[in-house]
């Protein structure tokens, strides 16, 4: 009987002694999120015997004695062995606590400091009539320059409107039999501006002046309804699905012709490195063209030849902070937002946005992308990229929302759809660097006759 007793006091010794590694290991760790049970609520006596002796017990019953008896029914009065559970939790658990705060932890792998919240106006800061503003999916009738003008096309004028005071003014009225106007796009230098019109022709205007610099003739057959500046090259799609690539600076303007759509071109954009182009038609097709695969005056070999939407894809956009990154967006058969690797002609990825998608901005300043729709939702829509991710929904026009364009800071967007109005929304946000200077392309403009 000595024996059991020196035998259980070393037990309870050790015990002892793993209780207090238990509760060192407990103080250490008690920020992290793993519970660790009470243990003034436990009886490691009880356990030990349940995991031990009344283990063997069960086994192997001893012999039937007296004496034998008499200690078992003493043994279970000490240690109440009618319950049932070794360990108890009589305590409520404590709430985890988190290591690293959710607003932290983006931040903590990033030399850039964390940025706040950004709160996105659901609605338009101003409102502006458009009247006679033409309905038509395949046209680009609305562009803002780098010196803070918005230029609008409405039937045969185009309209420009200066955002620093809110004044408009006229820049030109086409002839009945010339318009209406199709396509509008600033240079880089943001004071001239190409205009596109219904008879296949291009004018090239200074709006300091109200004065036509030159037209450009003999390219097209039918309405140019998109344009695109490179700098000193002016790329013009038409409703013959022929792409030029006009030099400005000369008289003989056209340098490369590009054929590879068989419908009307609806959408033109160059890379931010000006090297590749990007087209897309009513044809449901996207090209991707190189300029240094143009070894003729008539280019038939493109990039890449994308096949993968359904309807016509007009709204073509460059990821800003990765080059050969494109978007783009389908007509009303097609509702699809697709993401492509412009070198190896990799779909990244496909997001269906439920109507049809008219034009696409990315952020100049932080990872979000703007599209506008039509059928039948006609709202704007701003994704998180990559996770895309609805970040909000602008709603205020009551037609599909046609044509978008970007203030030069980055942070404004205007709209123009078919309920014939122009919105002005503040959605993107403050820009972090200043905007590069652009080039300026007409310097030989005024010696051309």
């Amino acid at each position: 009987m000595n024996r059991r007793r020196e035998f259980a006091f070393q037990n309870k010794q050790s015990r002892c002694a793993l209780q207090e590694q238990y509760m060192q290991r407990k103080n250490a760790r008690e920020n992290l999120d793993r519970f660790i049970p009470n243990r003034s609520a436990m009886d490691f006596d009880f356990a030990h015997y349940m995991l031990t002796e009344g283990r063997k017990a069960k086994e192997k019953p001893p012999a039937s004695s007296p004496a034998v008896e008499a200690y078992r029914k003493r043994l279970a009065e000490v240690f109440n062995m009618n319950r049932t559970r070794i360990f108890a939790f009589k305590n409520k658990p404590p709430a985890p606590v988190e290591l690293i705060p959710r607003e932290l932890s983006s931040s903590l792998y990033s030399d850039k400091p964390m940025k706040p919240w950004r709160h996105i106006c659901q609605a338009s800061e101003r409102t502006l009539g458009a009247p006679d503003l033409v309905d038509d999916y395949y046209l680009n009738l609305l562009d803002w320059g780098s010196c803070n003008f918005l230029a609008i096309a409405l039937g045969n004028t185009v309209h420009l409107w200066d955002a620093s005071n809110g004044s408009a003014s006229e820049l030109v009225s086409i002839d009945e039999e010339d318009g209406p106007v199709t396509s509008v796009s600033w240079a880089p230098d943001g004071q001239h501006i190409a205009v596109g019109l219904n008879n296949s022709e291009v004018q090239l205007w200074d709006s300091t002046t109200n004065r036509q610099l030159r037209t450009l003739r003999g390219g097209h057959r039918m309405r140019v309804g998109t344009l695109a500046w490179n700098d000193h090259i002016l790329t013009t799609g038409g409703m013959d699905g022929l792409i030029i690539n006009n030099d400005i600076r000369v008289r003989a303007h056209i340098v490369e012709t590009y054929r590879g759509h068989n419908q009307e071109v609806c959408g033109l954009k160059w890379s931010a490195s000006g090297q590749q182009l990007a087209s897309g038609g009513n044809d449901n097709l996207l090209h991707i063209w190189d300029r240094s695969m143009a070894s003729s005056r008539l280019v038939t070999r493109w990039l890449q030849r994308l096949e993968d939407h359904t309807s016509a894809v007009k709204a073509l956009a460059w990821y800003p902070f990765q080059s050969n990154l494109l978007a783009s967006g389908g007509g009303g058969g097609d509702r699809c937002i697709k993401f492509w690797n412009t070198l190896t002609g990799a779909c990244l990825n496909s997001v269906d946005t439920g109507s049809q998608v008219c034009a696409l901005l990315w952020s100049k300043n932080e990872r979000e992308l703007l599209s506008s729709h039509g059928f039948t939702q006609n709202e704007l829509v701003l994704w998180k990229y990559p996770s895309m991710v609805k970040m909000a929904e602008l709603k205020g026009h009551t037609s599909r929302v046609l044509f978008l364009a970007q203030s030069p800071d980055g942070c404004t967007v205007a709209s123009a759809a078919g309920d014939e109005t122009l919105r002005i929304w503040n959605v993107f946000g403050v820009p972090e660097v200043a905007p590069k200077p652009n080039p300026e392309p007409f310097a030989h403009v005024n010696r051309i006759r």
